[in-house]
């Protein structure tokens, strides 16, 4: 495209295509760019560039999603029987990389500020274990059943790395003058997911009399490890 003006307060988004080519780019008053997050890169060519006030482009990763909880067990049909332990969560799922985005220009000019948001996505909880069933009630003759074991706390998912950012720009001034104040960026790994907990022991069978005695309370299930927290993105600054 010969010039494309984001209006202000509006978002530009790219779908059809991870690549703008555009010989004037300019983004008014609180505009958008909107990355395309089926490509893993995103690119921008212009041979000016300008940014009014307050303005983004957005391109981080999606966080994953929590695991489910475990089915609980259940007390079995029949008197001094052992509850049915509880089942496992599921995983968390890890979460979504940022786009790694390169803007190429030949002059750029930003009015106050620029947020350029490559951050990945946090890692999905793991499901907390399910809870063991209760034993069943004993008799005279034997003893009440012993609670089932709680489930296992599922493993949480990772967090994504952040994307990195290339920003290369024929006459521009110094850009690393511009971070923190003109030019905010984030490219930080997602954060770790945690591991589910451990599902509570079912109860103890209990007698009402007689010489037999109570069954015993199940164990807690274990819990999930967490995740891995991502890497944060890299920034490259080039300037001919």
């Amino acid at each position: 495209m010969e010039k494309l003006v984001i209006r202000a307060g509006s978002a530009y988004e790219l779908t059809n295509s991870d690549i703008m080519v555009i010989d004037t780019l300019i983004m008014q008053d609180s505009a958008r760019i909107v990355l395309n997050k089926s490509k893993a890169d995103n690119f921008i060519h212009t041979k000016v560039f300008r940014v009014g006030n307050g303005c983004s482009i957005i391109g981080d990763g999606t966080d994953g999603e929590n695991g489910e909880t475990g089915a609980s067990g259940y007390t079995a049909v029949g008197p001094c029987k052992n509850g049915i332990p509880g089942r496992s969560g599921t995983h968390g799922t890890n979460g979504k990389g940022g786009i790694n985005l390169s803007i190429y220009a030949d002059q750029m000019f930003i009015a106050s500020r620029l947020l350029i948001e490559l951050s990945g996505g946090d890692g999905g909880d793991g499901g907390r274990g399910g809870a063991g069933g209760g034993g069943s009630p004993g008799t005279r003759l034997c003893q009440g059943g012993n609670g089932g074991a709680g489930g296992n706390g599922a493993p949480g998912g990772d967090g994504a790395n952040g994307g990195n950012l290339t920003v290369s720009c024929k006459q521009c001034p110094d850009l690393r003058t511009w971070l923190g104040n003109k030019l905010m960026v984030r490219t930080y790994g997602g954060n770790a997911g945690l591991g589910g907990e451990g599902g509570f022991g079912g109860l103890a069978g209990l007698i009402s009399s007689g010489s037999s005695k109570d069954g015993e309370q199940g164990p807690k299930g274990k819990a999930g490890e967490s995740g891995e927290p991502g890497k944060t993105g890299a920034i490259n600054f080039e300037q001919n």
